[in-house]
């Protein structure tokens, strides 16, 4: 039978929840009669927790807002919402977020968590990375389940294979067996990296593709899968070794640059890595330095990416400004050639 100090926090933790609760429905909760209930909540309002008596036939009790923050109860998932929040707000430069405050705040919480539920909620924060830049989702994206974003990222802290039911986005379920890496928050949508033990991949080679998560056994190429699309996940035994200096962030963004598509894309162009990036982010393309020539002194760069159209590449192009080159595809040029011809004439118009 609980005692009732821990009867008065449940009662706190239910008014917590939002709403006025009748007295009926309190004495069901609590275990009490109605007159218990009056005197638990009196025990709350000389804690100067802010209880408000709401009269009629469907008053109860709720809290009111007081002069300072009545106790907070939070359950592992809240906790672990709360938590992630400060850190994603750290990231995106949130006013307060990464202030005293927003550290004080964190601390705070994990100092009262019960032993286990902190030290998993440690080992997310520490295994979790961001893409740079952050950017919000232009769509709410599904929401992981935090009972496997908690178990992927313990498997990432002690090194541990794991072993995940996904279902990729034509719908075929599969389980699979994965060297979990890092988790990687990536424009609202949460990819956890790693390696198929069993295609014989050395850890940090080859890419896989985000995009849609899904690994192809047998190729040795590094996997990626979305979180939201892992029904379950469970911790197998032994341990594995990873590199280093592995990156799962970078790993994530090499993945989507490097994704099938219809087309493949090189271009050469006469510009800076920054100029390049505020138009074709790490996501879409990748970049790199070219040698330069002994005729031209400025620096060029080869830019491949993939995609499944090419009709957003010339106004982009155009954006970009610089002096470029298609090597391939032949289509490519047809199109920049098109437009050029569009915009000419729209700016002879009088």
């Amino acid at each position: 039978m609980p005692r009732p100090t821990g009867r008065v926090l449940t009662l706190l933790e239910l008014l917590q929840s939002g709403g006025t609760r009748t007295v009926a429905e309190l004495a069901d909760r609590l275990g009490v009669d109605g007159r218990t209930v009056w005197r638990y909540v009196e025990h709350l309002i000389d804690l100067d927790v802010p209880v408000e008596s709401i009269r009629g036939r469907y008053g109860g009790y709720r809290l009111g807002s007081g002069y300072r923050l009545p106790p907070l109860m939070l359950a592992e998932d809240e906790a672990l919402a709360v938590l992630l929040g400060l850190a994603a707000g750290r990231r995106a430069g949130l006013p307060g977020a990464g202030s005293t405050a927003g550290e004080t705040a964190s601390a705070k919480i994990r100092r009262v968590l019960p032993k286990h539920v902190a030290g998993r909620l440690a080992a997310l924060l520490d295994s979790l990375a961001f893409t740079d830049p952050s950017r919000p989702a232009a769509v709410p994206a599904p929401v992981p389940d935090a009972e496997v974003l908690l178990t992927l990222a313990d498997a990432v802290r002690h090194r541990r294979p794991v072993s995940l039911r996904y279902t990729d986005r034509s719908g075929h379920r599969s389980e699979r067996t994965l060297h979990a890496y890092g988790i990687v928050a990536h424009e609202g949508r949460w990819y956890v990296t790693g390696a198929d033990p069993g295609t014989g991949a050395a850890p940090g080679t080859g890419d896989a593709d985000p995009g849609t998560g899904d690994a192809d056994p047998g190729t040795g190429e590094q996997r990626t899968f979305r979180l939201d699309r892992i029904t379950d996940a469970r911790p197998l035994p032994g341990s594995f070794e990873a590199s280093a200096d592995h990156d799962p962030a970078r790993q994530l963004l090499a993945g989507f640059a490097a994704a099938e598509y219809r087309h493949e894309v090189v271009l050469r162009v006469r510009a800076t890595v920054a100029q390049v990036r505020a138009h074709l982010p790490a996501t879409v393309a990748r970049v790199t330095e070219l040698a330069p020539t002994a005729d031209e002194g400025e620096q060029w760069l080869r830019v491949e990416l993939r995609a499944e159209r090419l009709d957003w590449l010339p106004p982009v192009l155009a954006a970009l400004d610089r002096p470029f080159v298609i090597e391939r595809p032949s289509e490519l040029r047809a199109l920049v050639t098109a437009f050029a011809d569009r915009l000419a004439s729209q700016a002879l118009r009088t």
